[in-house]
């Protein structure tokens, strides 16, 4: 099982805080997970594809869109974060 979470503005754009799921594949990436999501929902989760707006991270630790989700137990989704 996969906690899935989503943070700040995403998570009104999206209207969940997060969910848990079981993947469809054994080994997936975060962007086949992005897909996955996209195709089973409407076209706002299209906004987890645009790296410039969303960030994500595997168990934690900041991760591309190429990284694996094999043996992960948490995948964050939120928006990138300024400061001053």
């Amino acid at each position: 099982m996969l906690k899935v979470h989503y943070f700040a503005a995403l998570r009104e754009t999206l209207g969940t805080t997060g969910e848990e799921l079981t993947l469809p594949e054994a080994d997936m990436t975060v962007a086949q997970l992005v897909e996955h999501l996209l195709k089973e929902r409407s076209e706002a989760w299209a906004i987890l594809k645009d790296s410039s707006q969303v960030l994500v991270a595997v168990d934690q630790t900041i991760a591309e869109h190429t990284t694996s989700l094999a043996g992960a137990t948490e995948v964050a989704f939120f928006p990138p974060m300024t400061g001053g």
